[in-house]
């Protein structure tokens, strides 16, 4: 007689606490086993039971009614633990009745995109969208970023995602996995979608140079992607425009990062890819993190558009369209950057709260009550405009860089990348900086069993009294996080992370022993509060 299939929950499946995997808006977690201190806590089930969760709130956004099946598609980074995820992901959404439509290796960019193009050809517009990143992480890191044609999802949506995982975690059953394999099987398809997300790139260059099929002929442009997933620009993006990308580096996907972090604020990775600008003799260098989300650029002198000046070099060009326009970015940007933005190019500068998500919803917000925004953009290399559906795509960024020099060749400008350097003139960069991570220690008797966030909040109130009290020192008069004072000809900030325990401090100023001072009325202020390591301050204070 034939044992009737199980149907009781599946007993030796991990216990996890799923809304722990939740970081900002995206999911993140631990996929490889082997790394000390760090259990597995995004598994396959794991996996699965969130991508269901996810098809759940999307059949309930959509008010799906039956009438036609939804999809989403699916696509990942280089990393090692890509492949497995993906077939897990892909089992939830055919669990839960959608169809599957996998693209393979991706940019996060081009997963928003597939939910608005039309193509039948590419089963294109999707009604949702994964991407299996964990940006600049470790190798053994990954998670999900999520969209709609909304957009990426936002915390609320990803908290509410992962209540349903949980729940539906803890109903699985044997038998349930095993169907969720062959409904996989019945209805995945695999499309090429980057084939089309590439040549809308190729086409906005061409467009912005007056419809010029190679607008960067004779231009040499050297890529580095950092094993990640933006290796297509060289071939995909910069070849069909004309450009010569010899000398281009660690463009084929390697989820081991063995060179470099995918990381545009690395500077080990800045290094590489100015190096090899020099050596090539290069007009430009373009850097990309794993997902293709963030980017910067170098000079064909080696001068870096990143941080503060790619902020600067992006404003430029935005208000050079869009005279007057509204500038949103993080809270760490400096003094210089607002005077260069007001003053020299007319614009006005927002400056918010650090997290790209924040950063843009801001942008969005200001457009809704009539202050007009075309740039949101953080100093991490996260920069979304209004015209791209406020997406923050690296590549986008630098193909409206590319736009910017085959516009002015067009126009018989010559110069290469000098065109871009130019429009940093007058941009007054400070001669020292330092970021700081001051962290609390939770089990400290002085939390008094309080969270962490009460006890930062308490660090930055005690702060901005103690500022009041100092004549040589001014409380930024508009201000969205931490604590942001001037004073010795310099500025810092006090502000409490977003997801961690820990005060990020940073200080900028006209020389060392100007941010000293600085750094020494932070630690006067800071000493009433044990639980606080403020180790690394006194380390700099003491060493200047």
């Amino acid at each position: 007689m034939e044992a009737a299939p199980s149907t009781a929950a599946v007993p030796n499946l991990d216990k996890v606490d799923f809304l722990k995997l939740q970081n900002g808006s995206d999911i993140r977690g631990v996929a490889v086993a082997g790394v000390e201190g760090e259990p597995l806590n995004l598994t396959e089930p794991v996996s699965e039971a969130i991508a269901a969760g996810f098809a759940a709130w999307l059949l309930e956004k959509k008010k799906a009614d039956g009438s036609r099946r939804l999809s989403i598609s699916v696509g990942h980074d280089s990393r090692i633990s890509a492949k497995k995820l993906e077939d897990a992901i892909s089992r939830g959404i055919a669990g839960a009745g959608l169809d599957v439509v996998q693209y393979g290796l991706a940019s996060t960019p081009a997963m928003f995109n597939s939910t608005i193009t039309e193509d039948d050809a590419f089963l294109c517009p999707v009604d949702g969208s994964i991407m299996i990143t964990a940006s600049h992480l470790p190798y053994n890191r990954n998670g999900f970023k999520f969209f709609t044609n909304a957009g990426g999802l936002g915390k609320a949506d990803i908290k509410n995602i992962l209540e349903r995982a949980a729940d539906l975690y803890n109903k699985f059953t044997a038998e349930g996995l095993t169907n969720s394999k062959g409904k996989a099987l019945a209805s995945v398809k695999r499309v090429d979608y980057m084939n089309v997300y590439t040549s809308d790139l190729v086409k906005a260059v061409r467009k912005a140079a007056g419809n010029i099929e190679k607008p960067l002929e004779g231009f040499h442009i050297v890529v580095d992607a950092g094993n990640g997933a933006g290796g297509f620009f060289a071939a995909k993006v910069l070849e069909p425009l004309g450009a010569v990308t010899s000398g281009s580096q660690f463009l084929e996907p390697d989820g081991m990062f063995p060179n470099h972090i995918p990381n545009p604020e690395d500077k080990t990775a800045m290094k590489a890819i100015t190096q090899a600008v020099i050596d090539n003799k290069a007009d430009l260098g373009i850097i990309f993190d794993t997902d293709v989300d963030r980017s910067a650029a170098v000079d064909s002198t080696g001068l870096e558009f990143n941080r503060n000046r790619l902020i600067a070099l992006m404003s430029a060009i935005v208000l050079e369209e869009h005279p007057g326009t509204t500038i949103v970015t993080d809270s760490v940007t400096s003094d210089g950057l607002t005077t260069f933005i007001e003053k020299k190019l007319g614009g006005k500068h927002h400056r918010f709260k650090r997290g790209y998500k924040n950063v843009i919803d801001e942008a969005i917000r200001l457009n809704s009550v009539g202050e007009e925004s075309h740039l949101a953009i953080e100093t991490s290399g996260h920069g979304a405009l209004k015209e791209n559906h406020w997406l923050d795509d690296g590549a986008y960024l630098m193909v409206k860089i590319l736009n910017k020099i085959a516009s002015a060749r067009a126009s018989g400008q010559t110069g290469g990348s000098k065109v871009l350097t130019g429009l940093l003139e007058g941009l007054q960069e400070p001669a020292f900086s330092v970021e700081l991570r001051l962290k609390i220690n939770q089990s400290h008797q002085d939390l008094k069993g309080g969270s962490f966030r009460d006890y930062g909040e308490a660090v930055l109130k005690h702060l901005e009294n103690y500022i009041d009290s100092d004549p040589k020192l001014q409380k930024a008069p508009v201000n969205y996080e931490g604590v942001r004072v001037s004073g010795y000809g310099g500025w810092f900030l006090l502000r409490l992370s977003l997801h961690d325990p820990v005060l990020p401090l940073n200080i900028e100023a006209p020389s060392n022993n100007d941010a000293v001072l600085l750094g020494n009325v932070v630690r006067a202020a800071l000493k009433e509060f044990p639980a606080l390591d403020t180790s690394a301050l006194d380390k700099f204070v003491q060493a200047s």
